[in-house]
């Protein structure tokens, strides 16, 4: 039994998870409500092009300077969060949800079809990432929505791998032989029982991934395989300014720092969340 110092110290120690956590969810907010609604609060047109104000400097004007068409850099920033942030929620949704239920089916099945999935991802873990993703991006063409696929295709396993670990660390459990002998179904065992089980490292896993997919996308616009000019997207605006580096650095560090300060924030999250959800820390909640 824990003594009440050790207690205290548990107690303690969750409370400043649970600050850190609401700290990191507030931030994560905000940069969804930015994001959402980019269009509405930019000062200038992002894609308003004038010649007569190419590559000004950061000014009380223009916060992140101009670029070579004039275009207001801080304006192209934010609306670049569009397609940077959502792109890469909506990758990581399908990538998570696709290769949970993968994972899940073949860790309680077995069988032909479970040796047949876990063999193709040991194909996708194979190759390194972003090159297997770069290869599927020049097949099917340019474009963020063929960004997005390419990264799908190779980013599953992961999600099915945990799935698939936890699923069969479960199926022989008191409570799933307790649940078959009730009468449950094999969906029913799934969804009610199992599922809810290995939501956690899901999670954790889904939260990690957010910035680790982000950086990936954005490599594949910097390499012109993502998003094409002119769509305001953090990895092609840094393209679009690389030639300028040394002259117009804020061409390539704006849209640099905002996918810094995105990738921490979503990193910073998702260890909180770990650090929440570790068993560890259960005995003082």
């Amino acid at each position: 039994m824990n003594s009440p110092i050790t207690i205290r110290v548990q107690k303690v120690k969750k409370n400043r998870i649970r600050e850190r956590l609401f700290i990191f969810l507030i931030l994560v907010v905000i940069l969804l409500l930015v994001s959402f609604f980019a269009d509405k609060i930019v000062p200038y047109a992002p894609y308003a092009q004038n010649l007569s104000l190419s590559r000004q400097p950061p000014s009380a004007a223009h916060w992140m300077g101009t670029d070579q068409y004039g275009r207001d850099v801080f304006s192209r920033v934010i609306v670049g969060a569009q397609a940077s942030v959502f792109s890469t929620l909506i990758l990581v949704g399908v990538i998570s949800v696709f290769g949970t239920a993968a994972g899940t089916l073949c860790g309680y099945f077995g069988g032909r079809t479970d040796s047949v999935v876990m063999r193709v991802s040991d194909v996708c873990l194979a190759f390194p990432g972003l090159v297997f993703a770069l290869a599927i991006a020049a097949l099917l063409g340019g474009g963020i929505s063929n960004a997005v696929i390419a990264l799908a295709v190779i980013s599953w396993p992961k999600y099915a791998r945990v799935a698939r670990g936890q699923t069969l660390a479960l199926k022989n459990s008191d409570f799933i032989a307790a649940a078959r002998l009730a009468g449950d179904t094999s969906a029913q065992m799934i969804l009610r029982h199992i599922l809810p089980n290995i939501l956690g490292p899901i999670l954790v896993t889904a939260m990690l991934d957010i910035g680790t997919m982000m950086m990936e996308l954005a490599g594949l616009s910097f390499l012109g395989l993502g998003a094409q000019p002119p769509m305001a997207e953090w990895g092609n605006m840094m393209s679009g300014g690389r030639s300028m580096l040394q002259t117009y650095p804020w061409l390539v560090l704006s849209p640099g720092v905002a996918i810094f300060l995105t990738v921490v924030t979503f990193n910073l999250l998702g260890d909180t969340v770990r650090d929440y959800l570790d068993p560890k820390n259960a005995g003082s909640q």
